[in-house]
């Protein structure tokens, strides 16, 4: 049986070292060292690494250049479209992409944003004010080249 350590020290290398396109691939390359892993505790170790997917596989938190680089790739590759009311930002995101989005936009930690919530495909971004929302979704929307 491997600890939950080990597991999340061999998931860290096989990223940085081989290049990991999803968790399909990620388990295979687990399982062939021996670490049978269920989805849902790849995920939640996924999660607590801090990795982030993109458009070439999964990154380490280390291989990102600051929070604010991982928020705008964040935007980029997630945002299709986005609107607010009230103090609430909503994001719309492809499916499986609100979580990620929700995440690296937590991580940024921007003084408007009081937290976030994610579904499949939205993201809810709770600010102090009504007109923050609007700043930070333009914000938002900018980084993503939505404009």
């Amino acid at each position: 049986m491997t600890t939950k350590p080990r597991r999340q020290r061999l998931i860290l290398e096989l990223i940085e070292k081989t290049g990991v396109p999803n968790q399909e691939r990620l388990a295979e390359l687990l399982r062939e060292r021996g670490v049978a892993v269920t989805q849902a505790t790849l995920s939640r170790d996924l999660h607590e690494l801090g990795v982030v997917k993109g458009g070439e596989g999964y990154s380490l938190p280390s291989q990102v250049n600051g929070h604010a680089a991982s928020l705008e790739r964040a935007l980029k590759e997630f945002l299709i479209r986005g609107d607010s009311g009230g103090n609430l930002a909503v994001l719309h995101t492809g499916p499986g992409g609100a979580p990620l989005l929700a995440l690296e936009i937590d991580k940024a930690s921007m003084k408007p944003v009081l937290g976030t919530v994610a579904g499949d495909d939205t993201v809810f971004v709770a600010t102090r004010s009504a007109k923050d929302a609007g700043k930070i979704l333009s914000h938002f929307k900018e980084l993503a080249g939505l404009r």
